[in-house]
């Protein structure tokens, strides 16, 4: 009987060979078997990446070929660009918060008669934007740096509702452009009645006037609706303007005359314009947006763009740290 098996086992020269595909055998592939592995290697490879980081643990199925992955210089520039860029700005966000509560100390708005109405303080919107600037650029820096996934979800869904907003408002803008005017003027002419009691919106109306050589909103005898400037006034004040009114509110161009505007207001234009500005800060601010539109436009566009840069590069550092982490 052994005999007979080993002589089936060789085949003579002029025997007729069997070239039947036999399924049976182990070494003879079955029919379609390259379409079923090459199914089950795309199966594997999807479930792998339903599975999570913890994929390849079993490497038993047959045909499973589990990847790798790396990164490249591109995904290392890209990392360290991001922690650059968001580091820089986490400083202008601390600076930006130190300037915020440097105002508030300076004008005691923590005191205890003026704690009640500190919600109303300005300085509040520069804390509160120096505050949200160092947290979002903050969790995009340590999320770059240590490949925290959370963190630069964080950090792209922040951006991604930042230049929303921004393109809002400026959609709102130009449909309100028309009515920007009104507002504006109705906001200068609370400046000025507000003007001897609030120490922020004297600051910003004397930076208005100064920098751009006007008085009052549309004309120098606005200032008389102010209590204080009021040609009834009981005060030496009375039918004046500020001294940031002034052509020259230097003596010998170093001290400050704060007298300088005193009874402005009786004067005619040709008499007071030697002594005081005579156009009204509307014009001014019209004419300066005019001149510096293209800068306006050039710097908004340039902002926009480095945020939707930004957007992508956190998007694609995000996908690098994921395959990374899956295949790695």
């Amino acid at each position: 009987m052994k005999q007979y098996l080993w002589m089936k086992r060789i085949s003579l020269p002029w025997s007729k060979k069997d070239t039947t595909l036999d399924e049976s055998s182990p070494l003879i592939p079955k029919a379609g078997s390259d379409i079923e592995d090459s199914a089950d290697l795309y199966h594997s490879t999807i479930d792998c990446y339903e599975a999570g980081p913890n994929c390849g643990q079993d490497q038993t199925r047959p045909g499973f070929v589990r990847p790798r992955y790396g990164y490249t210089f591109i995904d290392y520039f890209l990392k360290y660009a991001l922690f650059l860029c968001n580091l820089l700005f986490t400083v202008v966000g601390l600076m930006v918060l130190g300037v915020g509560m440097w105002g508030l100390v300076s004008k005691e708005s923590f005191a205890q008669e003026k704690i009640g109405s500190i919600g109303s303080d300005p300085m509040l919107i520069i804390v509160g934007m120096g505050l949200l600037l160092t947290l979002l650029c903050l969790s995009g820096c340590v999320g770059a740096i240590r490949e925290n996934c959370t963190l630069l979800r964080l950090f792209s869904a922040a951006v991604l509702v930042l230049i929303t907003l921004q393109v809002l408002a400026t959609i709102v803008a130009y449909s309100l452009q028309d009515q920007i005017g009104g507002y504006l003027q109705s906001g200068m002419i609370t400046a000025m009645v507000r003007y001897q009691d609030d120490l922020d919106l004297r600051f910003i109306m004397d930076e208005i006037q100064t920098n751009l050589q006007c008085c009052g909103a549309d004309n120098y005898r606005d200032w008389e609706i102010n209590l204080y400037y009021n040609c009834s006034a009981p005060g030496v004040l009375a039918c004046g303007v500020p001294a940031t009114c002034c052509v020259d509110p230097l003596e010998n161009g170093t001290v400050w005359n704060s007298q300088c505007g005193v009874g402005a207001q009786m004067l005619d234009e040709f008499s007071a314009q030697s002594l005081i500005f005579l156009g009204g800060c509307l014009g001014g601010i019209s004419r300066w947006i005019e001149l510096h539109m293209g800068l306006i436009g050039t710097i908004a566009i340039a902002l926009l763009g480095i945020q939707i840069m930004t957007l992508f590069i956190t998007t694609r550092l995000l996908d690098s740290i994921y395959w990374h982490k899956l295949y790695s």
